[in-house]
């Protein structure tokens, strides 16, 4: 590959198998969102049937893009994944934008918003640490006990995933488990013996004009795709999964119809608990629908499992971000620590430490929800031009060795670069400002590529069937 190698043995280790990696996709995946978005996308589309069927659809979309990387992955199976198929296909420039955006923005905070989020459910047992509470204000900085609590919990989280690759996936496997197991009693409970009541499956029973079940659909969509994010995060950590000619497209494709059949089952119980329109704006719809199943008392029951949900969530973030960094640093164009190794926990360290330190700082600031709302637009930018790459490198490197081959082509990639570019223009749209400064953001990480190339004018030209360390 293009990465600069620090030679033989002092990379990283192939050590995950295809158990743990469809259960770092899918603990990745399944945060907060399925247990938060019906109601809102409900407010756009009081309709059971087009509810249900946005869930399909976007599970479909994500499909399409899992085949497409599951081809990318295979073919360049090495740490940093997305980052690698856009310097790859577009140059090195391509690919450290993408690291700038997901290091500073996307990974950080999401990290943050994550550890927020677990504060926020672990407040529900102990008020005395809740993000409502307050331990020092001035000047407009605020500090609560619940940031304190998300700081705890994604230092720890880093300080075990620093220590071992070993011990990262164990605790992503054990908790990706219970969170499955959780929601398949969630459901199987709703099928048997919560008080249901009969789904209306009217397409439009408040009979909305066509323009707006078409927009409603649309904004629904938008939820949904966030619901699925994270789904190309498995390719971060190709680098160390065994066989990853084979896993990676299992994983890849495996995980997203487990994720998209657990969401179309949760919804679908959502709609024997709540008519359409009882559901419409509520946040916290999976406690609502656990009341009207089987009795309030369920409430707490719930929060445990959002916050096991969110736990797994984040320990798959912080698990996967810094291989990307890592990949940046070994082709010289991040700080040369970060491409170093551990001699003995065989780990990124550096990059574990570096990403924990900024999402911390995120989080006490605060300031990655403003930050959030700016790459909303670059992320749809950076998925098509990764998607798009598939035929950028069957056209540059014919003869590159393709394990998998994306089911469908090119109609496949077509529809996701499609339907993405959907997303793109809608929030543009509606979100012209943030888009654009999310714009800048991007552009901002110009100068500072070729500062950091201006340093080390050595790194190698693209080829994506060179060895790379961890191959």
């Amino acid at each position: 590959m293009a990465s600069a190698s620090n030679g033989a043995g002092e990379g990283l280790i192939r050590q995950l198998g295809l158990f743990d990696s469809v259960m770092m996709m899918v603990g990745i995946v399944i945060g907060s969102g399925i247990f938060l978005t019906s109601g809102i996308m409900a407010h756009s589309i009081p309709s059971a049937s087009l509810l249900l069927l946005a869930w399909l659809v976007g599970g479909l979309l994500t499909l399409t893009g899992a085949f497409t990387f599951a081809e990318l992955g295979a073919a360049m199976p090495h740490a940093g994944g997305q980052y690698v198929y856009l310097r790859e296909a577009y140059g090195h420039l391509s690919g450290f934008l993408f690291g700038w955006i997901l290091f500073l923005v996307s990974m950080g905070g999401s990290i943050a918003a994550l550890g927020v989020g677990f504060a926020e459910y672990f407040g529900y047992f102990l008020p005395v640490l809740s993000t409502d509470r307050t331990l020092f204000s001035t000047r407009g900085f605020t500090l609560s006990a619940g940031q304190l609590v998300a700081v705890g919990v994604i230092l720890l989280l880093s300080a075990f995933n620093y220590v071992g690759v070993g011990l990262g996936k164990l605790i992503q496997n054990v908790f990706t488990l219970v969170k499955i197991a959780a929601i398949a009693g969630f459901i199987l409970l709703g099928f048997t013996v919560g008080t249901t009541i009969t789904v209306d499956y009217s397409v439009n029973p408040t009979s909305l004009s066509l323009a707006q079940l078409l927009t409603g659909f649309g904004v629904a969509i938008i939820a949904v795709s966030w619901a699925f994010d994270g789904w190309h995060n498995i390719t971060y950590i190709a680098g160390e999964i065994r066989d990853p000619r084979k896993n990676l497209p299992l994983a890849l494709v495996g995980g997203t119809l487990l994720i998209t059949l657990l969401y179309l089952l949760v919804n679908y119980v959502y709609l024997l608990a709540l008519p359409v329109q009882q559901m419409a704006g509520v946040v916290r719809i999976a406690e609502r629908a656990s009341g009207a199943l089987y009795g309030s008392a369920t409430a707490g029951l719930i929060s445990a499992a959002v916050l096991v949900s969110i736990f797994g969530a984040l320990n798959g973030a912080i698990f996967v971000g810094p291989r990307v960094y890592y990949a940046m640093a070994r082709d010289r164009i991040f700080f040369r620590r970060v491409g170093e190794v551990h001699p003995r926990f065989r780990t990124p360290a550096f990059a574990i430490l570096l990403q924990a330190i900024w999402a911390c700082m995120l989080t006490l600031t605060g300031t990655y929800e403003q930050l959030f709302t700016y790459v909303i637009f670059i992320s749809f930018v950076f998925w098509i031009a990764a998607t798009a790459s598939v035929f950028v490198l069957r056209a540059r490197f014919p003869d590159l060795p393709r394990p998998y081959k994306t089911w469908g082509y090119p109609v496949v990639p077509m529809v996701f670069i499609t339907a993405t570019s959907a997303l793109l223009i809608n929030t543009l749209i509606a979100r012209p400002v943030e888009s654009l400064a999310g714009l800048g953001i991007t552009v901002l990480g110009v100068p500072v590529y070729h500062c950091w190339r201006s340093r080390s004018p050595s790194a190698q030209p693209n080829h994506p069937r060179r060895n790379h360390a961890e191959e």
